[in-house]
Protein backbone atom coordinates (compact mmCIF):
# COMPACT_ATOMS: atom_id res chain seq x y z
CA UNK A 1 0.00 0.00 0.00
CA UNK A 2 1.60 3.04 -0.99
CA UNK A 3 1.97 6.00 1.43
CA UNK A 4 0.29 8.76 2.14
CA UNK A 5 3.17 11.09 2.59
CA UNK A 6 6.67 11.77 1.52
CA UNK A 7 9.08 9.00 1.29
CA UNK A 8 11.17 7.95 4.71
CA UNK A 9 14.19 9.64 3.97
CA UNK A 10 12.35 13.20 3.93
CA UNK A 11 11.98 13.32 7.41
CA UNK A 12 13.79 15.44 9.51
CA UNK A 13 16.45 13.90 12.22
CA UNK A 14 15.25 14.13 15.30
CA UNK A 15 17.29 15.39 18.25
CA UNK A 16 18.09 12.83 20.79
CA UNK A 17 16.32 14.70 24.49
CA UNK A 18 15.35 11.91 26.93
CA UNK A 19 13.37 12.90 29.55
CA UNK A 20 12.32 10.43 32.51
CA UNK A 21 12.84 7.50 29.83
CA UNK A 22 10.79 8.77 27.06
CA UNK A 23 12.12 9.85 24.06
CA UNK A 24 10.69 12.04 21.38
CA UNK A 25 10.10 10.74 17.90
CA UNK A 26 8.64 12.41 15.06
CA UNK A 27 6.86 10.55 12.26
CA UNK A 28 8.82 10.01 9.05
CA UNK A 29 5.65 8.62 7.10
CA UNK A 30 2.44 7.71 7.64
CA UNK A 31 0.29 4.76 6.13
CA UNK A 32 -3.54 5.12 5.58
CA UNK A 33 -3.96 0.85 6.24
CA UNK A 34 -8.08 1.53 6.62
CA UNK A 35 -10.47 3.95 7.15
CA UNK A 36 -10.16 3.70 10.42
CA UNK A 37 -6.52 2.32 11.16
CA UNK A 38 -3.22 4.21 10.17
CA UNK A 39 0.37 3.14 10.73
CA UNK A 40 3.24 5.76 11.78
CA UNK A 41 6.36 4.61 10.85
CA UNK A 42 8.77 6.72 13.70
CA UNK A 43 12.16 8.47 13.18
CA UNK A 44 14.14 7.21 16.00
CA UNK A 45 17.29 9.12 16.68
CA UNK A 46 21.06 7.60 15.64
CA UNK A 47 22.13 7.88 19.26
CA UNK A 48 18.53 5.83 20.86
CA UNK A 49 18.32 3.06 18.41
CA UNK A 50 19.82 0.55 20.96
CA UNK A 51 17.49 1.46 23.71
CA UNK A 52 14.55 1.19 20.72
CA UNK A 53 15.78 -2.46 19.75
CA UNK A 54 12.69 -4.45 19.78
CA UNK A 55 12.24 -8.00 19.41
CA UNK A 56 8.79 -8.99 16.95
CA UNK A 57 5.44 -8.48 19.19
CA UNK A 58 6.95 -5.68 22.01
CA UNK A 59 5.49 -2.63 21.99
CA UNK A 60 6.44 1.30 22.78
CA UNK A 61 4.32 3.73 25.08
CA UNK A 62 3.74 6.26 23.35
CA UNK A 63 2.98 9.82 25.79
CA UNK A 64 1.14 12.78 23.71
CA UNK A 65 -0.65 16.44 24.95
CA UNK A 66 -4.12 16.57 23.75
CA UNK A 67 -5.58 20.39 24.74
CA UNK A 68 -3.07 20.81 27.42
CA UNK A 69 -3.46 17.05 29.19
CA UNK A 70 -0.70 14.69 29.02
CA UNK A 71 -1.81 10.58 28.04
CA UNK A 72 0.18 7.61 28.04
CA UNK A 73 -0.98 4.26 25.77
CA UNK A 74 0.89 1.20 24.52
CA UNK A 75 0.76 0.65 20.90
CA UNK A 76 2.54 -2.85 19.77
CA UNK A 77 5.05 -2.38 16.38
CA UNK A 78 3.76 -3.75 13.11
CA UNK A 79 7.23 -3.09 11.92
CA UNK A 80 9.57 -6.81 11.98
CA UNK A 81 12.78 -6.18 13.25
CA UNK A 82 14.75 -8.60 10.98
CA UNK A 83 13.35 -6.54 7.87
CA UNK A 84 12.87 -3.04 8.39
CA UNK A 85 14.98 -0.47 9.89
CA UNK A 86 12.64 1.68 11.06
CA UNK A 87 10.08 1.45 13.73
CA UNK A 88 6.58 1.27 12.71
CA UNK A 89 3.37 1.38 15.46
CA UNK A 90 -0.34 1.04 13.94
CA UNK A 91 -3.35 2.08 15.24
CA UNK A 92 -6.89 1.84 14.69
CA UNK A 93 -9.70 3.71 15.84
CA UNK A 94 -11.91 3.09 19.09
CA UNK A 95 -15.15 3.82 20.53
CA UNK A 96 -14.11 6.09 23.04
CA UNK A 97 -10.69 6.10 22.25
CA UNK A 98 -9.32 9.77 22.69
CA UNK A 99 -5.56 8.64 21.80
CA UNK A 100 -6.10 6.50 19.21
CA UNK A 101 -8.61 8.34 17.39
CA UNK A 102 -6.90 11.65 18.32
CA UNK A 103 -3.51 9.84 16.04
CA UNK A 104 -5.34 8.95 13.26
CA UNK A 105 -7.34 12.35 12.43
CA UNK A 106 -3.65 14.49 13.22
CA UNK A 107 -0.82 12.52 12.91
CA UNK A 108 1.19 14.06 9.85
CA UNK A 109 5.14 13.59 8.92
CA UNK A 110 6.80 15.79 11.55
CA UNK A 111 4.54 15.38 14.48
CA UNK A 112 6.48 14.32 17.74
CA UNK A 113 5.26 12.50 20.30
CA UNK A 114 7.60 11.03 23.29
CA UNK A 115 8.57 7.13 23.56
CA UNK A 116 9.44 4.90 25.97
CA UNK A 117 11.89 2.20 25.29
CA UNK A 118 9.79 -1.18 23.78
CA UNK A 119 8.35 -3.43 26.20
CA UNK A 120 6.09 -6.54 26.53
CA UNK A 121 6.75 -10.60 26.49
CA UNK A 122 4.40 -11.10 23.55
CA UNK A 123 7.24 -12.50 21.53
CA UNK A 124 8.69 -15.76 19.86
CA UNK A 125 9.25 -18.47 21.68
CA UNK A 126 12.91 -20.56 21.65
CA UNK A 127 12.31 -23.98 19.21
CA UNK A 128 11.25 -25.16 16.10
CA UNK A 129 7.19 -25.47 17.03
CA UNK A 130 5.06 -24.36 14.48
CA UNK A 131 3.96 -20.64 15.11
CA UNK A 132 -0.18 -19.93 14.60
CA UNK A 133 -2.12 -16.81 15.93
CA UNK A 134 -5.61 -15.90 16.45
CA UNK A 135 -6.18 -11.94 15.74
CA UNK A 136 -9.09 -10.04 15.90
CA UNK A 137 -9.10 -6.74 14.83
CA UNK A 138 -5.94 -4.44 15.72
CA UNK A 139 -5.06 -7.65 17.37
CA UNK A 140 -3.44 -7.91 14.15
CA UNK A 141 -0.66 -5.69 15.00
CA UNK A 142 1.93 -7.70 16.69
CA UNK A 143 0.88 -10.79 15.41
CA UNK A 144 1.92 -9.47 12.04
CA UNK A 145 5.09 -8.50 13.24
CA UNK A 146 5.70 -11.75 14.79
CA UNK A 147 4.28 -14.34 11.75
CA UNK A 148 6.90 -11.80 9.29
CA UNK A 149 9.76 -12.93 11.77
CA UNK A 150 9.11 -16.38 12.15
CA UNK A 151 8.94 -16.97 8.69
CA UNK A 152 12.25 -14.34 7.62
CA UNK A 153 14.20 -15.61 10.78
CA UNK A 154 12.77 -19.04 11.33
CA UNK A 155 12.00 -22.33 9.39
CA UNK A 156 9.14 -22.65 11.36
CA UNK A 157 5.91 -23.21 9.73
CA UNK A 158 3.03 -20.39 10.54
CA UNK A 159 -0.71 -20.08 10.51
CA UNK A 160 -3.42 -17.19 10.81
CA UNK A 161 -6.89 -17.30 12.11
CA UNK A 162 -7.35 -13.41 11.28
CA UNK A 163 -11.36 -12.05 12.38
CA UNK A 164 -12.70 -9.04 11.33
CA UNK A 165 -16.26 -7.59 10.84
CA UNK A 166 -16.13 -6.83 7.26
CA UNK A 167 -13.68 -6.67 4.62
CA UNK A 168 -13.30 -2.74 4.72
CA UNK A 169 -11.81 -3.56 8.01
CA UNK A 170 -9.23 -5.76 7.46
CA UNK A 171 -6.05 -4.21 8.57
CA UNK A 172 -2.71 -5.21 6.26
CA UNK A 173 -4.87 -7.50 3.76
CA UNK A 174 -2.47 -7.10 0.78
CA UNK A 175 0.61 -7.73 2.76
CA UNK A 176 -1.01 -10.88 4.12
CA UNK A 177 -1.75 -11.81 0.72
CA UNK A 178 1.51 -11.39 -0.88
CA UNK A 179 2.81 -13.08 2.57
CA UNK A 180 0.71 -16.59 1.24
CA UNK A 181 2.40 -15.93 -2.03
CA UNK A 182 5.83 -16.12 -0.90
CA UNK A 183 5.70 -18.52 2.10
CA UNK A 184 2.99 -21.02 0.76
CA UNK A 185 4.96 -23.77 1.75
CA UNK A 186 4.90 -22.59 5.30
CA UNK A 187 2.14 -20.14 5.31
CA UNK A 188 -1.99 -20.69 5.99
CA UNK A 189 -3.79 -18.29 6.32
CA UNK A 190 -7.77 -17.73 6.92
CA UNK A 191 -9.83 -14.62 7.06
CA UNK A 192 -13.11 -14.69 8.92
CA UNK A 193 -15.29 -12.10 8.33
CA UNK A 194 -17.95 -12.07 10.89
CA UNK A 195 -20.61 -10.55 8.48
CA UNK A 196 -20.88 -13.18 6.36
CA UNK A 197 -19.36 -15.95 9.22
CA UNK A 198 -20.95 -14.80 12.38
CA UNK A 199 -18.84 -14.57 15.29
CA UNK A 200 -15.90 -16.65 15.86
CA UNK A 201 -16.85 -19.83 18.02
CA UNK A 202 -15.04 -22.89 19.78
CA UNK A 203 -15.58 -24.86 16.44
CA UNK A 204 -13.87 -22.55 14.08
CA UNK A 205 -11.21 -23.06 16.69
CA UNK A 206 -10.96 -26.77 16.64
CA UNK A 207 -10.95 -26.22 12.61
CA UNK A 208 -8.19 -24.40 12.38
CA UNK A 209 -6.41 -26.01 15.13
CA UNK A 210 -6.50 -29.39 13.52
CA UNK A 211 -3.59 -31.24 13.51
CA UNK A 212 -1.44 -28.07 15.11
CA UNK A 213 -1.94 -29.59 18.36
CA UNK A 214 2.09 -29.22 19.36
CA UNK A 215 1.89 -25.72 18.01
CA UNK A 216 2.98 -22.00 20.42
CA UNK A 217 -0.65 -20.56 19.60
CA UNK A 218 -0.33 -16.42 20.01
CA UNK A 219 -3.81 -14.64 20.96
CA UNK A 220 -4.44 -11.07 20.52
CA UNK A 221 -7.80 -8.92 19.64
CA UNK A 222 -10.61 -7.61 21.72
CA UNK A 223 -11.48 -9.69 24.77
CA UNK A 224 -14.69 -11.48 23.64
CA UNK A 225 -12.69 -12.93 21.02
CA UNK A 226 -9.69 -13.93 23.11
CA UNK A 227 -11.99 -15.25 25.70
CA UNK A 228 -13.90 -17.57 23.52
CA UNK A 229 -9.93 -18.57 21.87
CA UNK A 230 -8.35 -19.46 24.66
CA UNK A 231 -10.99 -21.44 26.26
CA UNK A 232 -11.41 -23.39 22.95
CA UNK A 233 -7.68 -23.99 22.75
CA UNK A 234 -7.85 -24.95 26.79
CA UNK A 235 -10.55 -27.64 25.68
CA UNK A 236 -8.64 -28.69 22.98
CA UNK A 237 -5.56 -29.64 25.29
CA UNK A 238 -3.12 -26.96 24.37
CA UNK A 239 -1.13 -26.62 27.57
CA UNK A 240 -1.15 -22.95 29.00
CA UNK A 241 2.29 -22.65 28.43
CA UNK A 242 1.90 -22.57 25.16
CA UNK A 243 -0.54 -20.13 24.71
CA UNK A 244 0.61 -16.88 24.33
CA UNK A 245 -1.98 -13.76 25.25
CA UNK A 246 -1.49 -10.16 24.56
CA UNK A 247 -4.76 -8.12 25.96
CA UNK A 248 -5.21 -4.36 24.29
CA UNK A 249 -8.37 -3.51 26.90
CA UNK A 250 -8.17 -3.80 31.07
CA UNK A 251 -10.00 -6.40 32.19
CA UNK A 252 -12.94 -5.20 34.48
CA UNK A 253 -12.83 -5.23 38.37
CA UNK A 254 -15.31 -7.52 39.66
CA UNK A 255 -17.78 -6.35 42.30
CA UNK A 256 -15.97 -6.44 46.05
CA UNK A 257 -16.39 -9.76 47.75
CA UNK A 258 -16.48 -10.24 51.26
CA UNK A 259 -18.37 -13.42 52.18
CA UNK A 260 -16.17 -13.43 55.62
CA UNK A 261 -13.12 -12.95 53.58
CA UNK A 262 -10.69 -10.26 55.42
CA UNK A 263 -12.10 -6.78 54.29
CA UNK A 264 -8.77 -4.45 53.59
CA UNK A 265 -8.91 -1.27 56.02
CA UNK A 266 -5.89 0.26 55.01
CA UNK A 267 -2.75 0.04 52.29
CA UNK A 268 0.68 1.37 52.44
CA UNK A 269 3.19 1.98 49.47
CA UNK A 270 6.88 2.46 49.09
CA UNK A 271 7.85 4.55 46.31
CA UNK A 272 11.33 5.94 45.80
CA UNK A 273 12.12 7.42 49.17
CA UNK A 274 8.18 8.23 49.80
CA UNK A 275 6.23 6.15 52.45
CA UNK A 276 2.64 6.64 52.36
CA UNK A 277 -0.57 5.31 54.31
CA UNK A 278 -3.99 5.27 51.84
CA UNK A 279 -7.12 4.27 53.70
CA UNK A 280 -8.98 1.71 51.01
CA UNK A 281 -11.03 2.02 48.68
CA UNK A 282 -13.42 -1.15 47.95
CA UNK A 283 -12.86 -2.28 44.28
CA UNK A 284 -9.81 -0.01 43.87
CA UNK A 285 -6.63 -1.96 42.57
CA UNK A 286 -3.26 -1.08 44.30
CA UNK A 287 -2.03 1.17 41.27
CA UNK A 288 -5.06 2.92 41.21
CA UNK A 289 -4.86 3.21 45.76
CA UNK A 290 -1.07 4.84 44.97
CA UNK A 291 -2.50 6.98 42.64
CA UNK A 292 -5.23 8.53 45.66
CA UNK A 293 -2.24 8.64 47.64
CA UNK A 294 -1.48 11.52 45.64
CA UNK A 295 1.88 8.83 44.35
CA UNK A 296 3.10 9.29 40.46
CA UNK A 297 3.38 5.01 40.09
CA UNK A 298 4.84 4.03 37.30
CA UNK A 299 2.35 2.45 34.62
CA UNK A 300 1.85 2.20 30.92
CA UNK A 301 -0.49 -0.45 29.50
CA UNK A 302 -2.76 -1.14 32.50
CA UNK A 303 -4.17 -4.65 31.48
CA UNK A 304 -1.54 -6.51 33.17
CA UNK A 305 0.67 -7.18 30.10
CA UNK A 306 3.86 -4.84 30.56
CA UNK A 307 4.60 -5.41 34.05
CA UNK A 308 5.69 -1.73 34.08
CA UNK A 309 3.71 -1.05 36.98
CA UNK A 310 5.09 -3.76 38.44
CA UNK A 311 5.60 -4.31 42.57
CA UNK A 312 5.99 -6.36 45.43
CA UNK A 313 3.49 -7.33 48.11
CA UNK A 314 6.15 -7.34 51.53
CA UNK A 315 3.31 -7.30 53.71
CA UNK A 316 -0.67 -8.60 53.48
CA UNK A 317 -1.79 -10.31 50.05
CA UNK A 318 -3.63 -9.63 46.88
CA UNK A 319 -4.76 -11.21 44.10
CA UNK A 320 -3.99 -10.33 40.08
CA UNK A 321 -7.27 -10.10 37.65
CA UNK A 322 -5.06 -10.53 34.70
CA UNK A 323 -1.32 -10.88 34.57
CA UNK A 324 0.30 -11.53 31.02
CA UNK A 325 3.55 -9.96 32.28
CA UNK A 326 5.14 -11.84 35.63
CA UNK A 327 6.19 -15.58 35.91
CA UNK A 328 5.11 -18.26 38.35
CA UNK A 329 8.53 -17.70 40.55
CA UNK A 330 8.07 -13.76 40.87
CA UNK A 331 4.64 -14.18 41.87
CA UNK A 332 5.45 -16.09 44.24
CA UNK A 333 8.33 -13.99 45.61
CA UNK A 334 4.99 -11.91 45.90
CA UNK A 335 5.45 -9.58 42.85
CA UNK A 336 2.39 -8.25 41.36
CA UNK A 337 1.18 -6.00 38.33
CA UNK A 338 -0.46 -3.22 39.81
CA UNK A 339 -3.05 -2.40 37.49
CA UNK A 340 -4.53 -5.84 38.31
CA UNK A 341 -4.22 -6.68 41.83
CA UNK A 342 -6.50 -5.79 44.64
CA UNK A 343 -5.63 -6.46 47.84
CA UNK A 344 -7.22 -9.39 50.04
CA UNK A 345 -6.10 -8.71 53.84
CA UNK A 346 -7.10 -5.85 56.43
CA UNK A 347 -3.83 -4.50 55.72
CA UNK A 348 -1.11 -4.58 53.17
CA UNK A 349 2.05 -3.24 52.18
CA UNK A 350 3.87 -2.35 48.78
CA UNK A 351 7.10 -1.56 47.10
CA UNK A 352 7.78 -0.13 44.17
CA UNK A 353 11.26 -1.53 42.76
Amino acid sequence: MPPLTPPADTAAAVTPSTSNGFTPLRVKRVVRETADAVSLVLDVPDGERGRFAYRAGQFVTLRVCIDGEEHQRCYSMSSCPALEPDLQITVKRDRGGLVSNWLNDTAEVGSEYTAAPPEGRFVLTAGEREVVAFAGGSGITPVFSLLRSALSATARRTGLYYANRDRDSVIFGESLSQLVAQHADRFTLHQHLDAADGVVTARHVADFMAGRGEAEVYVCGPTPFMDTVEAALLDLGVPEERIHLERFTPVAAPAPETNGAAVTEEVTIELGRTTVTQPYRAGNTLLQTARLAGLKAPSSCETGSCGTCMAQVTEGSARMLNNDALDDDEVAEGWVVTCQALPTSPTVRVVYE
